[in-house]
């Protein structure tokens, strides 16, 4: 696959899938389908559910690829935003269902719980989505730090960079995950298209 900057990739693969290029799918599938499902499942915490995701996200894709927009955002973005749309509609049904389960036929979850609920897998989802899209020396460096309890000095030994350069990409990593706390219901961006992270 071709290291094009991603707006011109994302335009000729728009084009490819317009045309009906099996092939382009397969690439599109290559490159965005672990986002796709690790976002559904942070959501959803369902690995069906993440597989069902992810084979209605490529369909959609597939089946509407004029529904992309470049000047909305990257492709990555818009594909992020679309796992999102149906990872949220397939947890108001699961907690709805679950509901009824317990609570009896026709029984109602309380909307505010839901939406926390929502905007909960929502945060989640985002921040994987950051971790994901960020530079690989921001996230090594964060990684040692949080998943392996490096201190920044040994952050910094270990990335072999001075102390004030550990310091500086664990400050942007944190700055950048701190865009994924939950927001308001009416202005809760999602992961992806529109929404620079």
């Amino acid at each position: 696959m071709a290291k094009d900057a991603p707006p011109r990739w994302d335009r000729r693969m728009q084009q490819r899938l317009a045309r009906g290029e099996a092939a382009a799918l397969g690439e599109l599938y290559d490159r965005f389908a672990s986002l796709v499902h690790s976002q559904a499942y942070r959501m959803l915490d369902d690995e069906d559910a993440a597989d069902l995701v992810t084979r209605e996200v490529f369909a959609e894709v597939w089946e509407n690829p004029e529904a992309y927009d470049p000047k909305q955002g990257s492709m990555r973005s818009w594909v992020a935003r679309l796992t999102h749309d149906r990872s949220v509609r397939r947890l108001r049904r699961a907690v709805a269902v679950s509901y009824a389960a317990e609570h009896g036929e026709g029984a109602v979850p309380d909307p505010e719980e839901l939406e926390r609920r929502v905007r909960s897998a929502t945060a989640a989802a985002r921040a994987d989505y950051i971790v994901s899209s960020m530079p690989a020396s921001l996230r090594r460096a964060l990684e040692l730090a949080y998943t392996q309890r490096r201190d920044y000095r040994q952050t910094a030994a270990d990335l072999g960079v001075t102390e004030d350069e550990a310091r500086r990409r664990l400050r942007l990593g944190l700055q950048l995950l701190s865009t994924a706390g939950p927001r308001s219901p009416q202005g809760s961006p999602a992961p992806g298209y529109g929404h620079t992270p």
